[in-house]
């Protein structure tokens, strides 16, 4: 796991950009998985503003919310959509987004959706952000470091932090759909997105603590090709930082080999 620290919050999304645009100039059909959260929304914005050309890559939903459809203003799927995929020149054949709506025989539909990630060649990268309580994706503490794409129940403690994105009357959802950690880890590189200082904690957990379910993030540490992105401010509670930044400074990170 490499990490690196940047300012602030915009600089960060340039970086995280930067990796992108790399790994779209050497591989045109690369294979993105996308993340829905408010984290990375600063990225898709700057890779908009490139004007960046997908026309070859294929983009995977990381995850969904169930009991609200995939029109609904506050799914990821409608995020992914408005923010990036209808902002840019991505074929309409090459995104793949879970449905939550989904009701008959659910674990089916995702060993399909598993499938269709191996049919496309894998993921060459999964971009992700980090819950408050340590889950990527809609994978909660507690959950299988080795599962694929499942259903997922969402714990309070996400719950309350996506109150927001659900005003009255709406109700934040109680169950998900979500690529499982072990399908994050075939990825053949991951890119970490955290910024302000209400990740610190769970930052250093992730980071410096033991690969454990209790966060599930953790398990970033067993990938050969994880980076982590961080500002100043999701940064602070690390206690080997000089490290990092010396491990940054001796390696020039990219994306296009």
């Amino acid at each position: 796991m490499l990490v690196f620290i940047d300012a602030d919050a915009e600089a960060l999304a340039r970086r995280a950009a930067d990796l992108v645009e790399q790994l779209l100039a050497a591989r045109p059909a690369a294979v993105l998985g996308l993340a829905a959260g408010a984290t990375p929304l600063r990225l898709y914005a700057e890779l908009v503003e490139r004007q960046l050309n997908f026309a070859q890559a294929t983009v995977f939903g990381l995850d969904e919310y169930r009991e609200i459809t995939g029109e609904h203003p506050s799914s990821c799927a409608d995020t992914l959509r408005r923010h990036l995929i209808e902002r840019v020149n991505l074929a309409p054949q090459r995104v793949h987004l879970l449905d939550g709506s989904v009701e008959d025989d659910l674990p089916a539909y995702c060993a399909a959706y598993e499938a269709a990630i191996a049919a496309a060649g894998g993921l060459d990268l999964q971009i992700l952000g980090l819950g408050v309580n340590g889950h990527v994706g809609f994978n909660e503490p507690g959950c299988s470091l080795a599962g694929r794409t499942h259903p997922a129940a969402l714990s309070a403690a996400t719950r309350v932090t996506n109150r927001p994105h659900f005003p009255p009357p709406g109700e934040v959802p109680r169950t998900a759909v979500t690529m499982g950690v072990g399908t994050i880890l075939a990825a053949r590189r991951v890119m970490l997105l955290a910024t302000g200082g209400a990740k610190a904690e769970m930052v250093a957990r992730m980071v410096e603590g033991p690969v454990t379910a209790r966060v599930p993030a953790s398990a970033l540490q067993l990938h050969p090709e994880a980076v982590v992105l961080l500002d100043e401010a999701a940064a602070a509670g690390l206690a080997f930082r000089a490290d990092y930044e010396a491990s940054a400074a001796a390696r020039r990170l990219s994306f296009g080999s």
